[in-house]
């Protein structure tokens, strides 16, 4: 029980930022840059996700296959937010919602297989009662941010 309540080490961060960059790297391939074996990392990478450290691995489309897009949203009723909220997280194209302060109430981040994806994604949040107005930004380029190690 003692190693789920540790705390994130070195290793564990080295081994994050891998799989971060690159979600198929073999066991072996992180072993060899972080100076571990196969089982070790085996084990450090199975008590992240037990832990909920690593909620989930995923792949990244190319960007010729996607379209990506920011919705921001102004709710009729601050009381509507997690039921809006809940409702958009379902939608099929939907990445992330997030609860905001400030001029708009939420935001979506939208990964659509083209532009009529996109408008179908943005239909269905409009039609979801409690959503007043959406103001949509098709992401044009992305710059990645690497930490430095």
């Amino acid at each position: 029980m003692e190693a789920y309540r540790r705390a994130l080490d070195d290793v564990d961060l080295r081994i994050i930022d891998l799989l971060k960059q690159n979600s198929r790297m073999s066991f072996i391939e992180i072993g060899k840059r972080i100076g571990l074996s196969e089982g070790a990392v085996r084990r450090r990478v199975k008590l992240l996700v037990e832990r909920g450290v690593i909620k989930r691995f995923t792949i990244e489309l190319g960007k010729n296959y996607v379209i990506n897009a920011v919705t921001f949203l102004t709710l009729d009723r601050g009381d509507l937010a997690e039921e809006v909220i809940e409702r958009i997280s379902k939608i099929p194209d939907v990445e992330s919602v997030y609860e905001l302060t400030g001029r708009f109430d939420a935001m979506v981040m939208i990964s659509a297989g083209g532009v009529s994806s996109l408008n179908e994604c943005i239909d269905k949040i409009r039609r979801i009662r409690g959503v007043k107005h959406t103001e949509t930004a098709v992401i044009l380029r992305i710059v990645e941010h690497k930490a430095e190690p």
